[in-house]
């Protein structure tokens, strides 16, 4: 006769749940544990790291002032401008430093309005389910068709062209597939044997939110937030390019568009365009390796949907031609 504890019953139940990530209440260092379990997690977040020093000793790093003209219009790079200038003759790579403080704060403030909104919505909506869920999700829905372009034109020309204003709306736009992603889990957290007897004890709404539902959120809902950095980053450098950007600013995709205005393709000045391109890739691919590594350890069914030739593998014939 097996005898089962009702402790043992609930850790049964809970690797019952279909489609959701085995995550154990209460689970501490998680992005530690994922940052030195996969390497690919460690390059990016040293390289984000590293952006985030540049930005903040940007006074120091920089070797030339940002406001003044320091030498000749596109001047090539040199010994004493390492990105040469652009067509104001200010040196390239002190702008460069200085952008990338835009950069980041348009990214990681977008990135923590999206993650407010969506998570919020989220676990409201798949911890009340009914008429609550519904209403939130058609309220989603109608966020999520909404043309991005057309939304940031119309923002643009009623509040204007102010960072803050950028830093919302980029918020708005994302804050959709955070809502959506969250509700999932909320929905299969919620009906979890320890959540339901917490619950017949008397335990309230907040504290089975409090206590129950978020730490198990809490770490998808990150992973999705440094993902949404890096959108965040590449929204901010196309709504700049595209002059719709706060003119008061300078940040990496304000570069670019300098740079195409300035005709710096057509005076063959490469690098008036190249390095804050390639500044953006950067960021963009670190952020998406470390939300990457952070998704798949959260559920490893996802790595079968990355692209990696280190994945694949060819299986051994050995069994089957012993067979035949």
């Amino acid at each position: 006769m097996s005898h089962v504890t009702p402790s043992t019953e609930m850790v049964r139940d809970d690797i019952a749940v279909e489609g959701s990530p085995d995550l154990t209440p209460g689970r501490r260092g998680f992005i530690s544990t994922t940052v030195r379990g996969q390497p690919q997690a460690m390059i990016g977040l040293t390289v984000v790291a590293l952006i985030i020093l540049m930005a903040i000793f940007a006074p120091v790093i920089a070797t030339h002032s940002i406001h003044e003209k320091t030498g000749p219009i596109y001047q090539a790079p040199s010994s004493e401008h390492w990105l040469g200038t652009d067509d104001g003759g200010v040196d390239m790579f002190s702008l460069l430093v200085y952008g990338s403080r835009v950069s980041l704060e348009v990214g990681f403030a977008a990135a923590l309005v999206a993650m407010v909104i969506g998570g919020t919505v989220g676990i409201v909506s798949g911890f009340f389910g009914g008429w609550v869920d519904t209403l939130l999700m058609r309220i989603t829905d109608i966020f999520l068709v909404l043309p991005d372009l057309v939304l940031i034109i119309v923002v643009a020309a009623i509040f204007g062209r102010h960072l803050i204003n950028i830093i919302i709306i980029i918020g708005i736009i994302y804050w959709t597939s955070t809502a959506r992603l969250v509700r999932a889990q909320v929905k299969s957290v919620r009906e979890r044997v320890y959540v339901k007897r917490a619950e017949s004890i008397g335990a309230g709404h907040g504290r089975l939110v409090s206590k129950h539902v978020l730490p198990q959120v809490a770490p998808l809902l990150i992973a999705n937030t440094v993902l949404t950095i890096a959108l965040a980053v590449f929204l901010e450098t196309y709504i700049t390019f595209l002059g719709l950007g706060d003119p008061s600013s300078i940040s990496w995709g304000k570069l670019i568009e300098n740079s195409f205005l300035g005709n710096a393709v057509l005076n063959n000045a490469w690098w008036a365009v190249v390095p804050p391109g390639v500044a953006v890739t950067i960021l963009i691919l670190a952020c998406t390796m470390v939300g990457q590594s952070m998704e798949d350890a959260l559920n490893p069914r996802l790595k079968v949907g990355h692209l990696a030739v280190r994945r694949f593998r060819l299986r051994p014939l050995h069994g089957q031609l012993d067979s035949e």
